[in-house]
């Protein structure tokens, strides 16, 4: 596949510093807290819980490793891709013109897609966790319905934005 876009590099700013800064904390937070409470969770613990919140999937407790894993892994995929926002995928045609604003943009959605997936990764360990060590805690029925509000309000403001900043 050829890519005739241009390849440009995209400087970074202090927020995308900030950001990238704040999700390597979060990951490295969810690492240690897992560390520090690996050897207090009984032998099975949740893996899985339903919309209500409630756990309905269990599973060895080396499982409790399984998320804080994929959040590093999908820290370093995007931000590796960040690199190369050439490759990214837009709705218009990248010119010389507009290629620094997209690329800045759709580097930005990558990295706060990167924290929201932190964050979101830290409140579930931390459920996990408490759920493993016998306390009564668990999601509130808010969370499914908070989270698809706030990923539906993120992919608006991305198709928004990224027509308004294409407008010639």
């Amino acid at each position: 596949m050829k890519n005739n876009r241009p390849r440009i590099n995209v400087p970074l700013e202090p927020l995308d510093n900030i950001v990238d800064l704040i999700s390597a904390t979060v990951l490295t937070m969810i690492v240690v807290y897992t560390a520090i409470n690996f050897s207090d969770l009984s032998e099975t613990i949740p893996t899985h819980f339903n919309a209500s919140g409630e756990p309905d999937g269990f599973g060895d407790k080396i499982y409790i490793w399984l998320l804080p894993a994929i959040g590093i892994i999908t820290f370093v995929v995007l931000f590796v891709l960040n690199k190369f926002p050439h490759f990214h995928n837009y709705k218009f045609n990248i010119t010389e013109d507009n290629a620094l604003k997209n690329y800045r943009f759709m580097t930005r959605v990558f990295r706060f897609t990167t924290l929201f997936i932190a964050i979101l990764f830290i409140f579930i360990q931390y459920m996990m966790i408490e759920q493993g060590k016998g306390n009564a805690t668990g999601f509130s029925a808010w969370f499914t319905p908070l989270i698809i509000v706030i990923s539906l309000v993120f992919a608006v403001f991305i198709a928004i934005y990224q027509q308004k900043i294409n407008k010639s």
